[in-house]
């Protein structure tokens, strides 16, 4: 009787190939393989190739039969067997073979011992490892997918045989993962029925990293000791080894298995392990496909959008930290369906809170204010997004996405592509636009443009300063912080914190350059914008110290970056108008806001003195900033925004030599080469054709023509009261009988004129009309009129319903003068 249990007579008249396998075989199975009979049967192999199917095949009905009898020790002999012939065997009929060796690899894998299941793992593992001459057109691998990502989430009671198998689990999967991507057929494995087994597989493994962070940045490399006994450190290798496979046609399918985890295991909140998987993903795959990740999650984004806010967040975080990866690469064409998608989703954020807030009672329930804080962390979960993406973006690229950001803003008579806030009315309405600013804000951060009309394009700066962006204190301040980040291209704002009387500028070190051509251009096309927006945004009632911060800065940077000598005279006179309308106030301002605004203009003076360093200038400054030290302390910006500053009931009896004077500042510019001519003329805010459109106060009808008649205007002068002819009563004096229309139509033309005509055009023409009125009307109304008390008396036409004091002359009201 031999080693197989038949006679010796019988045993030779069994085929040689049956012979050499029962020899191989042991009588006891402890003393393992025999290798002098190992060593027959591979020489036989080799030799014959043609006969290692039926080798493969016999190997296979020995080992079935000694599972089934549990002879364990026998099925480890056969699978050594097995794996020497694999490795010495490279013919072209190891085709056959293969596919014997893999079915007792499956019998192996489906049997309820560990042992067995880790030893055919262990063999498959070796056989991925074999390079194989020709592709097998039809061999498949669906059964070692399933089997290996069920062992992955093996739930034995013992901890380490647990362990042990889900580590084999791992293994085996990569394996699957080397052997198809390595074959022609490798797109089989990339097929979402296998997707869907073994990316979740992989992640069930990875939640027990305890670490997260430690493993965060591109692929490490753990020693061999660590790899083979901690299935989470396994499975993210492998993990990381099938992104660093996948292609542009399969990474999709690779990559929403991991949302639909994240989502059943309810991973979005918290969302470490969310955020860990996408870095893992984004610095595994290949750059050129990083947009296919980000398009992914903007599609889950968009199909989560009824979900708690909590997790729309989560999901927009993991969107922050692949698009901050992606940013420092290339993203394709995603660029504009990012800010798109999350503006839509900050407009739905905006909705969702507005109607939790709606349908709360008056006495709202802990839950519903808990709910409307959460929508505010999905709002600034977008709004960082938004603004990290879009600093990380290429200065030609982050040009686009402002001017793509502003159009979405909701200005009155702007395009219908911005967001459509019609039904959320004007509190979300006003929510959306800080939103949006404060987006715009942080995309701009960094932003240095070589020219300010690069950084600052008319499409741009149009909505960017509209009245509609007025409506409110913070908005406005975002208005002017994200002008500050456009204008200063030398990092000078943080020396200007803060509004306050600097005693010497040098100290601040700023730095500056000689001022470019294109800079003056912009200038004179777009300056009086500018100066039209930081005078409007003096006059509101509801500014704060922050307000008056951030327009002493504004001034200052245009000072900085932009000012040649004719914007230096333009500066002074926007200055000099900011002091005459808190002295006349028309606009009753709140008398805290009325002393902000003179200890503004105080404080740019000052600022503006030194800068341009002329010593009688500087005097004239220093004189009356001393002056109020002593007697007004609450026109300087140290005192006024005190908690405690004790405020004046009024300011009509303040002395002239407590207001900058513009004879004294004529006077002291013009011996230094200034041309100051265009001092003697009183700034005017440019009217513009939203003016029309918008809610707030008109100055459509308040366009003011002041003429100086003689250099030098007394601000003392305009304190006093004169008497007034209103426009009905001088309009029945000279019984005009015009068509109302020729008078719009005149209105218009005097309007349009003062925008478009040159300076020096219209204060000729002001000047001559303004003789000719003084005596065509003494003429009219046959009025004698009275010289003026002093040389520096001045003549003030107004237009519309304005009314400033002004003159001993008379003040006009009267729309058809020209």
């Amino acid at each position: 009787m031999g080693r197989t249990g038949v006679c010796c007579c019988c045993a030779a008249l069994r085929p040689r190939y049956k012979r050499l396998v029962d020899n191989i075989f042991p009588e006891d199975p402890k003393d393992g393989l025999v290798k002098a009979d190992m060593e027959k049967l591979t020489f036989y192999a080799v030799s014959a190739p043609e006969k290692l199917d039926r080798i493969g095949a016999y190997l296979a009905e020995r080992l079935s039969r000694d599972v089934v009898r549990h002879r364990y020790g026998y099925v480890l002999i056969a699978m050594e067997a097995l794996d020497q012939l694999l490795m010495a065997c490279h013919s072209q009929s190891i085709k056959p073979f293969v596919e014997s060796f893999l079915q007792m690899v499956a019998k192996l894998l489906e049997s309820g011992e560990p042992k067995l299941q880790v030893l055919g793992t262990n063999s498959f593992v070796k056989f991925a490892n074999i390079e194989e001459d020709t592709p097998s057109y039809h061999r498949r691998y669906d059964f070692f997918v399933s089997r290996f990502s069920a062992m992955c989430h093996s739930c034995h009671s013992d901890p380490e045989t647990r362990t042990e198998i889900r580590i084999a689990g791992i293994r085996g999967i990569q394996g699957v993962v080397r052997k198809t991507v390595n074959d022609e057929l490798r797109a089989t494995i990339w097929e979402p029925q296998h997707m869907d087994k073994i990316v979740p597989s992989l992640l069930f493994n990875m939640q027990k990293i305890e670490d997260i962070d430690s493993r965060i940045g591109p692929p490490s490399s753990p020693t061999g000791g660590e790899k083979e006994e901690n299935p989470a450190v396994l499975a993210e290798n492998c993990f990381r080894e099938l992104l660093g496979r996948a292609t542009y046609g399969n990474m999709n399918n690779a990559v929403r298995p991991v949302f639909a985890h994240l989502d059943h295991h309810k991973l979005w909140d918290p969302n470490e392990f969310a955020v860990s998987c996408f870095k893992i993903i984004m610095y595994s795959i290949q750059a050129q496909y990083s947009h296919h990740v980000i398009q992914e999650t903007l599609g889950h984004l968009d199909a989560r959008k009824r979900d708690s806010p909590r997790v729309r967040a989560g999901i927009i975080q993991v969107l922050l930290e692949a698009v901050a990866i992606a940013a420092k690469g290339s993203i394709g064409p995603t660029v504009l369906e990012v800010f798109n998608t999350l503006l839509k989703h900050l407009r739905l954020s905006v909705d969702f809170e507005l109607g939790e807030r709606r349908s709360s009672t008056g006495s709202a329930s802990f839950s519903t204010s808990s709910k409307e804080s959460d929508e505010r962390i999905v709002q600034n979960a977008i709004i960082q997004t938004i603004g990290f993406f879009g600093s990380n973006l290429p200065d030609y690229q982050r040009s686009e996405i402002m001017m793509f950001v502003m159009g979405k803003v909701p200005v009155l008579g702007t395009s219908s592509h911005s967001l459509d806030t019609s039904h959320l009315g004007d509190l979300g309405t006003r929510r959306i636009q800080i939103m949006l600013l404060r987006s715009l804000l942080m995309v701009t951060s960094g932003y240095n443009a070589k020219t300010i009309a690069a950084a600052l394009p008319a499409p741009f700066l149009d909505p960017l300063l509209s009245p509609s962006l007025m409506e409110d204190s913070e908005l406005r301040q975002l208005v002017l912080e994200i002008l500050h980040n456009l204008i200063d291209r030398h990092d000078n704002r943080a020396k200007l914190r803060g509004i306050r009387i600097i005693p010497d500028v040098s100290d601040l070190k700023i730095k500056r350059d000689k001022i470019s051509r294109q800079d003056v251009s912009f200038m004179k096309k777009h300056g009086q914008q500018l100066y039209r927006h930081i005078y409007l945004g003096c006059k509101e009632d509801d500014n704060v110290q922050k307000n008056f911060e951030l327009l002493f800065t504004s001034l200052a940077l245009i000072t900085i970056e932009l000012a040649n000598e004719e914007v230096v005279i333009d500066l002074i006179r926007l200055a000099i108008a900011l002091q005459d309308i808190i002295i006349i106030n028309e606009d009753n301002l709140p008398m805290f806001n009325r002393c902000g605004v003179m200890a503004l203009v105080a404080a740019y003076l000052n600022f503006l003195s030194q800068m341009i360093a002329v010593p009688a200038f500087c005097q004239h400054v220093s004189k009356v900033i001393e002056t109020r030290t002593v007697e007004a302390s609450y026109f300087l910006p140290e005192n006024i925004f005190k908690d405690k500053c004790i405020l004046p009931k009024s300011l009509e009896k303040h002395e002239k030599n407590l207001f900058f004077l513009t004879n004294k500042i004529a006077e002291s510019l013009g011996g230094s080469g200034y041309s100051v001519e265009r001092l003697s003329v009183p700034y005017v805010p440019q009217v513009t054709d939203e003016d029309r459109l918008s809610r707030r106060k008109s100055i459509v009808d308040t366009v003011s023509i002041q003429v100086d008649i003689l250099p030098g205007n007394n601000t003392e002068d305009k304190v006093n009261n004169t008497e007034e002819i209103t426009f009905e009563a001088l309009k029945k004096a000279i019984d005009n009988t015009g068509l109302e229309e020729q008078e719009k139509e005149k209105r218009r033309l005097v309007i349009e004129k003062f925008q478009k005509a040159p300076f020096e055009e219209i204060a000729a023409q002001c000047e001559t009309k303004a003789n000719f009125l003084h005596d065509r009307l003494a003429q009219i109304l046959e009025l004698t009129i009275r010289p003026p008390p002093s040389p520096s008396g001045t003549m003030t036409i107004t237009a519309g319903h304005a009314h400033y004091q002004s003159v001993p002359v008379y003040e006009m009201k009267f729309p058809d003068l020209f």
